[in-house]
C-alpha cells in the first residue's frame, strides 16, 4: 500500500511564552505564515497543488482564534485555492495535524501541510475558559482533574520518586543544550520582526545553569491545589492510594513556549509528478483515548498501536520523539514500553526546549528527521499525551 510522503518539516526556535520572550512581537497568524512561507520557497511547491493545510492550535481565542489555519495561509501569500482547518486535540494537535493532512494528500493525490502553532505569551493557556479547566461542577462530575495532579498520581503509582523526575529533567537541559552547541537542530527557521531583522535564530528556552541542586529547591507546583479542593483524596480512592505524592514542579515539567511548525506532506504520485524528493514515508497513525482521569499515559498505548499497524517493535525503532508532557510521564513510557533513554529524546524534549502546545506534535517531525539523517539511522516514532485522555503516535521511515 503506497504511504504519505514527508517532504520537508520546518519549525520555528521556540522563545519563552511570557512577557520577556523573544517572539513576543510577533503575532501568531504572522509567526505561523512566516513558517508557511518558508516551507514554500525551500521546496519551490507551487502552492495552488496543496490540497490543504491542517494546523494544530490547542486556544482558539483572541489572537489565535478564527481559524489561524486559514488565515495565516492568507498571510503567507499562498493561494487562495488552499482551503486551511484549524484543529484541537490538546497538546497532541500538531501531530494529529500531520496524521490529517497525509490523509488528504493520499486522498487527493496531491500534496498537504500539516502543522501547529501556539503562543503562550499572548494568548494565555485555558484563556478559552472551556469547562476543562473553568466549570468545577463539570470537572467534579467528569473526574477531569489538573493534569499535573495527574502526572504526580502516576509517578505515585509507579514508584517513581523526585529525585528520578528530576535527574530526567536534568538530562533534557543537558542534552538540549549539547544539541544548540553542536547545531542539531536542522529543521529550524529564523523568525523575523516587521522591520525584517531576526527576532530569534535558535531556542531560547533551554537552562544551561539547571542542576540537581537548583531543582531540588523547587516547590511541587500541585501540592497545594490538590490538598484545597480534596483532588488527593479523591485520587486515592479512585486508585487505591493511601496518599499522593507531589514530585511534579517547575523545573521538571514542560516551559510554555511560543513557536510555529509545518510540514509538507505527498502521495508518491504527486511527489513525482512534481519532481519533489522526500525525506521519510509515514508508516502508520494511531490515535487513542484512555483513562481520562490520570489522562497522560496514552503515549504508551498510541505507540503500541502505531507500531502494531507497521508490522514493528520496539526493538525496530531508532529514535523516539515523544513529548515531555512532565517528567514522570516520560520515566512512565520508557518502563511500560522498555525503551532505552539513549534512544529517547536524546537532543532534549519540552521539558528544555519548551511546549508550544498546537506546534509541539509537528515541530517533532521535523526533530526526528534532523536526528535520523544525522545518524543516517531508519525510523522513529513520535508521539504525545493530551488532556482527558487523548494520544497520538506516528511512525517514520527515512527514504
Amino acid at each position: 500500500m503506497s504511504q504519505a510522503l514527508i517532504i520537508e518539516a520546518l519549525r520555528t526556535p521556540r522563545g519563552r511564552g511570557n512577557d520577556k520572550g523573544a517572539l513576543r512581537s510577533l503575532k501568531p497568524v504572522d509567526l505561523l505564515a512566516q513558517q508557511l512561507k518558508a516551507l514554500a520557497q525551500q521546496t519551490g511547491i507551487d502552492t495552488a497543488q496543496v490540497s490543504d493545510a491542517i494546523i494544530g492550535c490547542v486556544t482558539q481565542t483572541a489572537d489565535q482564534g478564527a481559524n489561524i489555519g486559514k488565515l495565516a495561509l492568507v498571510r503567507a501569500g499562498w493561494s487562495d485555492q488552499v482551503p486551511g482547518l484549524s484543529i484541537n486535540r490538546y497538546c497532541a494537535s500538531g501531530l494529529s495535524a500531520v496524521h490529517l493532512a497525509a490523509q488528504q494528500a493520499m486522498d487527493n493525490d496531491s500534496l498537504a501541510v500539516g502543522g501547529g502553532v501556539e503562543m503562550m505569551s499572548r494568548v494565555p493557556m485555558a484563556s478559552d475558559q472551556g469547562p476543562l479547566t473553568h466549570d468545577f461542577e463539570f470537572q467534579q462530575q467528569t473526574m477531569l482533574v489538573p493534569i499535573g495532579i495527574s502526572a504526580d498520581t502516576i509517578a505515585t503509582m509507579e514508584g517513581f520518586d523526585r529525585a528520578q523526575c528530576d535527574a530526567y529533567a536534568l538530562a533534557s537541559q543537558q542534552r538540549a543544550v549539547a544539541a544548540l552547541q553542536q547545531g542539531r537542530y536542522k529543521s529550524v527557521t529564523p523568525v523575523h520582526g516587521a522591520d525584517g531583522a531576526v527576532l530569534l535564530a535558535q531556542d531560547e528556552t533551554p537552562r544551561a545553569q539547571t542542576t540537581l541542586e537548583t531543582l531540588g529547591q523547587l516547590t511541587p507546583a500541585f501540592a497545594a491545589m490538590a490538598e484545597k479542593y480534596g483532588i488527593d483524596k479523591l485520587m486515592c480512592q479512585r486508585y487505591g492510594l493511601g496518599h499522593v505524592n507531589h514530585v511534579q514542579h517547575a523545573g521538571n515539567s514542560p516551559t510554555m513556549a511560543d513557536g510555529a511548525s509545518a510540514v509538507l506532506l505527498a502521495s508518491p504520485a504527486a511527489a513525482k509528478r512534481m519532481g519533489l524528493k522526500a525525506r521519510a514515508r509515514i508508516l502508520a497513525t494511531a490515535t487513542v483515548s484512555v483513562d481520562r482521569t490520570l489522562a497522560l499515559t496514552g503515549a504508551v498505548q498510541a505507540t503500541e498501536k502505531a507500531l502494531a499497524l507497521a508490522g514493528l517493535t520496539v526493538q525496530d525503532i531508532d529514535l523516539f520523539e515523544v513529548n515531555e508532557a512532565f517528567a514522570s510521564l516520560m520515566l512512565h513510557y520508557m518502563k511500560h514500553l522498555n525503551v532505552p533513554h539513549d534512544k529517547l529524546n536524546v537532543n532534549g524534549g519540552a521539558i528544555a526546549l519548551g511546549h508550544a502546545m498546537g506546534s509541539t506534535g509537528s515541530a517533532l517531525v521535523g526533530m526526528a528527521l534532523d536526528e535520523l539523517e544525522a545518524r543516517q539511522a531508519r525510523r522513529a516514532v513520535i508521539s504525545l499525551c493530551g488532556a482527558a485522555g487523548l494520544a497520538v503516535a506516528m511512525v517514520i521511515e527515512r527514504v
